[in-house]
C-alpha cells in the first residue's frame, strides 16, 4: 500500500477541495448521516482553513482527509453549533480561551478501500496535531468518535469533561457518539505517549518525508508533503 499526504491552504487548490468533500460526503452517506455542521462548504474560500488530503499515489484517488479550521470572528468552529444543539455551555467554555489562537481537527474521514490501515485515526491525527505549529495554534478542539479516542488520546488530546455527558454527546445524529476533545499545550504535548510526540515532533522538523509505517492491516508507503511554505 502507498498513498501521498499533503496539506495545504484550502484557498491554494479548490479543485482538490471540492474532491475531498465529495468523498466525505460519500463515507458519510454510507453510515446513515446525511448533514453534519463540518460538512458545512463555507471554509472553501476561508484564509485560515487547512486541508490534509491522502491521494493515491497516482493522485487518481482520495483515500481520506482532514482539516485544521481555525477560529475567526468570522468563523467559529464548526463543533460549537454541533455541541450547542446539546449543551450551550460550549460557547462559556471556548470564551475562557479569549485572545488564543484556536482551531478544530475537523471533517476526517477514510475510503472503505484503506479501512484498517490506520489512515483516518493514525496518521491523519499524527499530522493534524504536527501542522499546527506551522500555522500557529496554541489550542486544538476536536469531536471523534469511540474507536478513535484511544489514538486521539495517544496523540495528546484531553476529554473536555466539562461539556455534555463527561464528555460525550449523541453526534452527528442519535445513535451515534462524539467526545469533545482538546490539545490545551500544542508545543510540547505533554499528555502525549513518548512514541507519538516523538513521531509528530520528528515530521514538525521534515515535513517532507518517506516513511514505511506500520499501521493495524500491515505496512503502509507515505510520502509526507506537509510544508505549507506560510
Amino acid at each position: 500500500m502507498v498513498a501521498k499526504i499533503r496539506a495545504y491552504k484550502s484557498t491554494e487548490d479548490i479543485e482538490t477541495c471540492y474532491r475531498y468533500i465529495d468523498e466525505h460526503r460519500k463515507v458519510l452517506e454510507a453510515y446513515g448521516v446525511k448533514q453534519v455542521t463540518s460538512a458545512s462548504h463555507d471554509w472553501l474560500n476561508d484564509e485560515n482553513t487547512y486541508v490534509i488530503i491522502v491521494e493515491s499515489e497516482d493522485g487518481e484517488k482520495i483515500f481520506g482527509g482532514g482539516r485544521i479550521q481555525v477560529r475567526s470572528e468570522k468563523m467559529k468552529m464548526p463543533m460549537e453549533g454541533a455541541i450547542a444543539k446539546k449543551d450551550e455551555r460550549v460557547y462559556g467554555y471556548v470564551d475562557n480561551f479569549k485572545g488564543r489562537k484556536l482551531a478544530e481537527f475537523c471533517g476526517l474521514f477514510n475510503s472503505k478501500e484503506v479501512a484498517g490501515y490506520g489512515i483516518g485515526s493514525i496518521f491523519l491525527g499524527r499530522i493534524g496535531v504536527a501542522i499546527t505549529s506551522q500555522i500557529g495554534v496554541e489550542h486544538l478542539f476536536a469531536l471523534c468518535s469511540p474507536p478513535t479516542l484511544r489514538q486521539c488520546l495517544r496523540i495528546g488530546f484531553e476529554v473536555i469533561r466539562d461539556l455534555g455527558n463527561n464528555g460525550t454527546f449523541y453526534y452527528p445524529k442519535e445513535g451515534l457518539i462524539a467526545t469533545a476533545i482538546i490539545v490545551k499545550d500544542l508545543q510540547n504535548l505533554p499528555h502525549a505517549h513518548e512514541d507519538e510526540r516523538g513521531r509528530i515532533m520528528h515530521l514538525r522538523e521534515q515535513p517532507v518525508q518517506y516513511a514505511v509505517e506500520k499501521g493495524p492491516k500491515g505496512e503502509i508507503a507515505l510520502h509526507y508533503d506537509l510544508d505549507m511554505k506560510i
